[in-house]
């Protein structure tokens, strides 16, 4: 019989949906032992603000994995866990540097770009927002610097024109998983050199808000688009209707000449005119209203193209 040597034993920071399928790689894994999961505390969502626990949390609980959900990571001490590795990805809280230190094998940050560009909280959303046609995964060492570390390994991949973030994201976690896995026992086995990054070339991404949704058609529509890709599901894009805030949460590129702003509504069908082209509205959401689809919202607004936005 072949004697399995330890699994290396790490705790595993995370949140999101990329977070949650990176982490499940790790519970599949041979190599790897999941101790600990750290996550965001439960957050109140939707108009009706239910209390969410985060998709790593579900997915730990699940497993039976001791979950902490600390607001901040400030007095937070490790040594009692015995543990060699951190893992991050998605987090959305600081990590400090007496964190980083507390581990022997250090921290491995697994990042949704090709560093040092797109550091940052947004680095999936802010490649479709700028069009790019290709992205890529790095796993990277954590310094205290954000998205700072040297680069254990890289990979490219493209994207695909009409790619959302929630589409994106999935493929970019798969990529991700085995690029994490072959890192971890690469550097653990001194197969890997960490390089450290071209820090001149770095740009940074922001915070994402609901604001930064609101729509310009003043834009190109390839631009709006390459917005509604990135900001969909969340925070999504909108603009406003008589004072309500109007959701647009399907939409594609028309080649339909408008002036920007100008709303057409033509066989069932919702335009609205961009500096260059115009979108096709395929589903909305009214503030206080269900998400419908163009022809249903069309039946309860009779004179909805008189209408300039």
């Amino acid at each position: 019989n072949l004697i399995m040597p330890n699994k290396i034993k790490t705790v595993f920071f995370g949140t999101q949906d990329f977070a949650a399928a990176i982490l499940k790689s790790l519970l599949d894994s041979e190599t790897v032992s999941v101790d600990l999961v750290f996550t965001q505390p439960d957050r109140k969502v939707g108009r009706k603000q239910i209390v969410e626990e985060s998709p790593v949390k579900k997915l730990a609980l699940a497993n039976g994995i001791a979950v902490q959900q600390p607001e901040s990571l400030k007095n937070l001490a490790l040594s009692a866990y015995n543990l060699e590795l951190g893992i991050v990805t998605q987090y959305g809280l600081i990590i400090p540097k007496n964190i980083i230190d507390s581990f022997p094998q250090g921290m491995i940050n697994v990042h949704g770009s090709l560093l040092p560009k797109y550091r940052g909280a947004s680095p999936i959303q802010a490649a479709l927002i700028n069009g790019e046609k290709e992205t890529g995964v790095t796993i990277m060492l954590m310094d205290e610097k954000m998205d700072h570390g040297p680069i254990l390994s890289q990979k490219e991949m493209s994207v695909d024109p009409d790619d959302t973030y929630a589409a994106l994201a999935a493929k970019m976690a798969i990529l991700g998983s085995k690029l994490l896995l072959d890192a971890i026992t690469g550097y653990l086995s001194n197969k890997i050199r960490p390089q450290e990054q071209a820090h001149e070339q770095a740009t940074f991404t922001k915070l994402l808000t609901k604001e930064g949704g609101l729509v310009d058609f003043n834009k190109t529509n390839a631009e709006i688009y390459n917005q509604y890709r990135g900001l969909t599901p969340w925070p999504g894009i909108w603009t406003t209707l008589e004072g309500k805030r109007l959701k647009l949460l399907e939409i594609r590129k028309s080649e339909k000449t408008l002036p920007a702003g100008q709303i057409l509504s033509e066989n069932k069908k919702i335009f609205i005119g961009c500096n260059q082209g115009s979108i096709e509205i395929l589903e909305l959401q009214l503030e206080g209203k269900l998400a419908m689809d163009a022809k249903t919202f069309l039946n309860g607004y009779k004179n909805f193209d008189v209408v300039r936005l």
